[in-house]
């Protein structure tokens, strides 16, 4: 894109630009000055997002990049489309459009092992009448696919992949990508139209310190860099899209008019010569990442050779991509109806390691369950130390034939969960021992049960340490009565203390000996004393949730405080009452009536009431005459000005209602970052109206 000779003359106009931005002193006229400025600026973004060799500081190009706004600002008449301020986004996007490819994107047919590979060739090879076929073979980027369209040499509009047919027009998040290039000489070559296909993606440091952030921030973490590449395009502020610090790798060009008479370029007579245009052009291809061989042999040596460098990278790649070079020679292969015969993938093996199991310990959960984790010598996989793997139940064990001893396959699923794959059988030497599942819990022992319908055996104690502990960590968390500086740290060294042994313990702690211990300073006593005394005056329905009843969400422990005035009217409600009220099933409202019938359960209730505690509905007198009365609620994706839990109760404090689940019941629909299917389920029934965060905000009229 810039001869060697071209980047010096930028760098040197960078220099002059900032020396007169010291005096705000123009060029000869102020159209060549806002030219210099859009020339200097791209020159800057190709150096720093595509070469990731920058030649001028941060602070610098800021500075030039204020000084061209301000300048565009003032001579609004001379604004380009291809200017770099024309990134930056103004307002919110209300939907994404439908729009067609002008060529399907299709899928591509994979392969995982030298014989798939080998077996393709040799169609290609009978189809083509060759001897040996030119392959051009390149890393399959794990991220989102996208299609981009220029339009004399300006970028027009960027799609998702969607169905391979039509796409979600994304144009103006796509501008927000600053690898991607807002104009290109396609001109150059003759071309007015052209289709590019490429991968959004995130760069593994990028992620990790984004993530980091969020954590700071009280946020949850993004799951893998696939997921948020994805789920970032599709934001619906622009401006948060730029902070997510996507890149894209482009690798097709599909073009679709051209002068009369015009050449084909003859870069375009090869896929590698397609990315090598397209690097020249400016944008970044994995041109650099390619590799040009003949034969299928080479082709096999090269993915596994590739296959073992790929954590060397610094993006995110689930295998290899092969195509045949020669662009007439894929027109002759042609394709299918869902992908072409002239590529394959060639997918790497699942994240796996070999460890021996050394042990199996039985944790006790909040209901009782029993949980098996294996306890596996340490083992890098993917880039993480696993040393605990969760075996679900006794069937797994049983179904993986798992000894004491073994040596067992450990995958990392989606390259995020661990799990044993088998054991090695074929290793074992005589000394390996049977898993023996306990009989009685591991921590109160008594009798375990396991109901017929169920496969996880339980502990019915509901007195157990293990699960009184698991209760107070529920009914103290953030969902729940939102304890703040309380935890499950807290929790255990309180409980193993003797300071704290029941859940109503909670508002009797002796706060003068848990001053004495280390750690606890006078700050941070009376926070946590505030914030256990704050828990008081809870909503009912946080209540009823941080009771743990046994399938009794947050949704449905609304729908339980809405229904009465006192907790305690449960008591005598039957279960077909509970069933009559919405979207509870049988086992929720056998769950219920089991609970409220249990005398110590009560007793905890009564002690609790005794202490305090709100047990009473005190909006459902109000609720009827909010301004939201009537209205149904949803909320989908991550909220940044509120919290999920405190909109919801905004929703309710004005007589609206919070339902589960997409319907033709649904009045609004709240969409934040990282939305999901609800807002694809929404998008499909008329009725329902898709808010934003600040949408939401104002038609509660409240300030935030």
């Amino acid at each position: 894109m810039y001869t060697k000779e071209i980047e010096i003359t930028l760098a040197q106009l960078a220099k002059d630009l900032l020396s007169r931005l010291q005096q705000q002193q123009l060029l000869q006229s102020i159209d060549e000055t806002l030219d210099a400025l859009r020339r200097v600026i791209s020159y800057n973004d190709w150096r720093y997002y595509v070469q990731s060799e920058p030649v001028i500081s941060d602070y610098e190009y800021d500075q030039l990049f204020a000084w061209l706004k301000k300048l565009e600002q003032e001579h609004p008449e001379l604004i380009t489309a291809d200017s770099p301020t024309q990134r930056v986004a103004k307002g919110l996007t209300k939907e994404f459009v439908t729009v067609p490819h002008l060529v399907p994107m299709l899928s591509l047919e994979n392969s995982y092992n030298a014989d798939d590979l080998l077996d393709w060739d040799r169609k290609a090879r009978e189809a083509s009448g060759l001897a040996e076929i030119e392959y051009c073979i390149e890393p399959k980027f794990d991220g989102a696919s996208i299609s981009l369209i220029y339009e004399n040499d300006q970028l027009t509009r960027g799609a998702t992949r969607g169905d391979g047919v039509a796409g979600e027009d994304i144009t103006v998040n796509i501008k927000q990508i600053r690898s991607i290039p807002l104009s290109a000489r396609f001109s150059k070559y003759g071309i007015h139209q052209i289709e590019i296909r490429g991968e959004v993606l995130i760069n593994k440091n990028t992620f990790a310190a984004f993530n980091e952030k969020r954590i700071a921030d009280n946020l949850p973490p993004l799951a893998n860099p696939r997921n948020a590449a994805s789920g970032s395009l599709r934001m619906v502020d622009p401006n948060e899209v730029a902070k997510r610090g996507l890149e894209a790798f482009l690798y097709h060009m599909s073009f679709h008019t051209m002068n009369p008479g015009q050449t084909e370029p003859a870069a375009l007579t090869t896929h590698s010569g397609t990315l090598e245009l397209l690097s020249t052009l400016g944008f970044r291809s994995p041109a650099k990442e390619k590799k040009v061989v003949k034969g299928i042999q080479a082709v096999i040596d090269h993915c596994l050779w590739f296959e073992n460098e790929r954590d060397n990278l610094p993006y995110e790649i689930d295998g290899m991509v092969v195509k045949v070079n020669d662009y007439q020679l894929q027109d002759k292969l042609g394709m299918t109806t869902h992908h072409p015969r002239w590529a394959i993938a060639y997918k790497f093996k699942a994240r796996q390691a070999t460890s021996k199991l050394r042990a199996v310990e039985f944790q006790v959960g909040r209901t009782g369950s029993i949980t098996p984790v294996a306890k596996i010598d340490p083992v890098p996989i993917g880039g993480v130390t696993v040393g605990s793997i969760s075996l679900f139940n006794e069937e797994v064990i049983k179904e993986k034939d798992l000894k004491l001893g073994d040596m067992v396959l450990v995958e990392r699923a989606g390259d995020v969960i661990p799990y044993i794959v088998k054991s090695v059988a074929d290793l074992r030497d005589g000394t390996e021992q049977d898993i023996v599942f306990p009989t009685h819990c591991p921590v109160c022992h008594d009798k375990l049960v396991k109901p017929a319908e169920e496969s996880v055996w339980r502990c019915t104690n509901i007195n157990c340490e293990a699960q009184v502990v698991e209760r107070m960590i529920h009914f103290v968390s953030k969902d729940a009565m939102d304890i703040k500086s309380f935890g499950e740290s807290n929790v255990r060294k309180f409980f193993s203390l003797g300071l704290l042994k029941e859940i109503p313990g909670i508002y009797e702690l002796d706060f003068e000996k848990i001053g004495q211990l280390e750690g606890f300073g006078k700050k941070s006593l009376t926070n946590l004393e505030t914030a256990i005394a704050q828990s008081k005056t809870q909503p009912l329905h946080r209540l009823i949730f941080g009771l743990g009843i046994r399938y009794v969400g947050e949704t449905t422990a609304k729908t339980l405080a809405n229904a009465v005035t006192h907790i305690m009217d449960l008591q005598n409600w039957t279960e077909e009452q509970i069933l009559a009220l919405e979207d509870i099933g049988p086992k929720v409202a056998g769950s219920i009536r089991s609970f409220f019938a249990n005398a110590d359960n009560i007793a905890m209730l009564n002690k609790l009431a005794a202490l305090g505690i709100n047990m009473e509905n005190t909006k459902k007198s109000s609720n009827e005459s909010g301004n939201l009365s009537g209205q149904t609620f949803l909320f989908t994706g991550t909220l940044h000005k509120l919290k999920r839990s405190d909109a919801e109760e905004l929703v309710e404090k004005e007589g609206g209602k919070i339902v589960s689940g997409v319907s033709s019941k649904l009045n609004y629909l709240v969409v934040g970052e990282e939305a999901g299917s609800k807002l694809e389920k929404a998008k499909k029934i008329n009725t329902i109206k898709i808010l934003t965060e600040e949408e939401f905000i104002q038609l509660l009229n409240i300030n935030i």
